[in-house]
């Protein structure tokens, strides 16, 4: 089953519970992956599923800080009971450790060694980790690696 199915599944449910918050989130990312196929000939792909998905966990968590540095502790917990719903459809997040030895697989394939060799480490391990980890982090443990 599709994302784009599930999601559809648990729009049902969390209608039939009453479930308004959930449903607020489901909606907008059923809107997000409908706004997304019509920009497409053929039904979206799972990776691109996950692509948008994860576009819109990101969102949220650029929202989560800004509400935490302006001391919006209301806006802090909607944004946080969003994210939880955003996660469920995406693939499990590496851990730091996981990411690290990606990482390394990456800057061994390409023989990188220093500073300069960022942005080839980054693009490669990005396309390697698409879904499953946090940009920023992976943008950590290579700065962290490369020294």
């Amino acid at each position: 089953m599709s994302l784009t199915e599930r999601i559809n599944q648990d729009v049902k449910q969390a209608m039939k519970a009453r479930d308004k918050e959930t449903l607020k989130v489901l909606r907008m990312l059923k809107s997000a992956l409908q706004m997304e196929q019509l920009e497409h000939s053929e039904p979206l792909n799972e990776e691109q599923e996950i692509t948008i998905i994860a576009r819109e966990l990101k969102q949220r968590k650029d929202s989560l800080a800004e509400f935490e540095k302006a001391g919006r502790q209301d806006l802090v917990d909607e944004v946080t009971d969003e994210i939880v719903v955003v996660e469920r459809y995406l693939p499990k997040q590496l851990s730091e450790e996981e990411i690290e030895v990606e990482v390394r697989k990456v800057m061994d394939e390409l023989n990188a060694t220093s500073k300069s060799d960022f942005g080839k480490v980054m693009g490669k391990a990005m396309a390697n980790l698409k879904g499953k980890a946090d940009g920023n982090l992976v943008k950590e443990v290579t700065k962290n690696l490369l020294g």
